[in-house]
């Protein structure tokens, strides 16, 4: 095991997992990396998914009266009783979902054979299993998670499932909204004013004549006062500070509008230039990296070849241990099959043999009980005194009987006599 672990490959980090591949050896290494920890819950994100799709909301919570799990409810440990048994009933739900006729476990089953069956049927799905059974009993972990998510995928084929590439929503983008502030004036704003005052002009429209006629007076009115103007008494000192004064107020401060494609135009080229000045810079340490990275694969590799020349022999011996392995784990699996079936067997023997004793008990304590032989006794010996008083009754019965016969016969031949002696002496008179 420790000799084929040396076996080293430029294989990136996948998963958390540094995976290997060694030429010669041609058998996945797999190395636990500082991300294998949290592996487990990116699997069980998945299952959830995965999950979802094949309804198990509907199908499987409901009917058996079952909380949905949470994200990660088989990667943290919580309650293990509960979580092992929602791990049984999931997979025997998804191995039937697969199109393999499962029982479904029941609380009070044996959890070796329930584990038993499950690493069987993922094994005849192709998928391999080279962990424990005991890892399962917990009912959380990396192996509970790998387990329900092959039999996840395996009920999404038996569907004919697939994914498809994820679709993305087409963005609108929004218009930038410049607040315009009334204390500057842009170049549009100044073109329209002039448009407008354009306009007014055209509308406020005086006939040709009148206008020539207004204009000719005007003429007239300045030449008069031409003079006046031409001679001017304003102090100029005077006129520069009202300048100064009036100055800010004539201002116009025209604002650049970001939405001018000139100004995008600029920034295209700024940013240009700016590329490629820092290409300049960074082109010559990338081409160093470049370089270096190469030399450094090209040892990777030349050394990973000599390392699996000089350890194929190990390499070797280890495919053969683990051939041994396994066959051992089956008949490990063959003879905990045969242990649980004994067992039982064993615990119904030991049942009716304790109702066997049971029975025999209660039979002995009865012969050997003198109760019954007592009230036997007790009985014939009231037997007897109610004999005694019977006799004692039809003795006296026949006593009274016997009275009074005699004194009924008495009573006739006193009859008999007194019937007899009037007939005589009437004879005799």
């Amino acid at each position: 095991m420790a000799a084929a672990a040396a076996v080293v490959t430029p294989s990136g980090l996948e998963d958390g997992v540094s995976r290997s591949r060694g030429e010669g050896a041609g058998e996945v290494v797999v190395e636990r990396g500082p991300g294998a920890a949290y592996h487990m819950f990116v699997v069980m994100e998945d299952l959830v998914e995965k999950l979802k799709l094949l309804h198990y909301e509907e199908e499987l919570l409901r009917k058996n009266n079952l909380k949905p799990p949470s994200r990660h409810y088989f990667a943290l440990p919580t309650n293990p009783g509960e979580q092992f048994y929602m791990f049984c009933t999931l997979a025997a739900w998804l191995i039937n979902k697969a199109g393999r006729p499962f029982e479904q476990p029941q609380e009070y089953d044996d959890p070796n054979a329930t584990i038993s069956n499950i690493l069987s049927e993922l094994r005849s799905f192709g998928r391999t299993a080279d962990f424990p059974p005991s890892k399962l009993k917990s009912g959380y972990g990396e192996h509970v998670c790998y387990v329900l998510d092959c039999l996840a995928e395996e009920a999404l084929k038996y569907i004919g499932f697939t994914w498809k590439r994820p679709t993305y929503p087409v963005e609108e983008l929004e218009e930038e909204t410049v607040p315009e502030d009334d204390a500057e004036l842009t170049l549009n704003k100044v073109d329209e004013e002039f448009v407008e005052e354009e306009t007014d002009n055209e509308e406020n429209f005086i006939d040709l004549n009148v206008l020539k006629a207004q204009t000719y007076r005007l003429d007239m009115n300045e030449s008069a006062k031409q003079e006046d103007i031409l001679e001017s008494t304003t102090d100029a000192a005077e006129w520069s500070l009202e300048v100064e004064r009036v100055l800010p107020q004539l201002k116009v401060t025209i604002r650049t509008d970001n939405k001018d494609w000139r100004i995008h135009v600029d920034q295209m080229h700024q940013h240009k230039s700016g590329i490629e000045s820092a290409l300049k810079e960074t082109k010559g340490f990338l081409d160093k990296l470049h370089n270096e990275i190469t030399r450094t694969l090209e040892k990777i590799g030349s050394r990973e070849k000599y390392i699996n020349n000089q350890l194929e022999h190990l390499v070797q011996e280890y495919r053969a241990a683990q051939a041994q392995l396994s066959e051992a784990k089956e008949r490990y699996q063959q003879g905990n099959g045969g242990v649980t079936e004994r067992t039982r067997l064993l615990s119904e023997v030991t049942e009716e043999l304790e109702k066997v004793k049971q029975e025999m008990e209660e039979k002995g304590s009865s012969m050997t009980d003198g109760a019954p032989l007592v009230k036997i006794k007790q009985s014939l010996t009231k037997l007897k005194q109610e004999t005694v008083q019977m006799d004692i009754r039809i003795g006296v019965v026949e006593h009274t009987l016997l009275q009074s016969k005699l004194k009924e016969k008495s009573n006739m031949t006193r009859d008999m006599h007194a019937t007899i002696i009037p007939e005589s002496a009437m004879g005799s008179y």
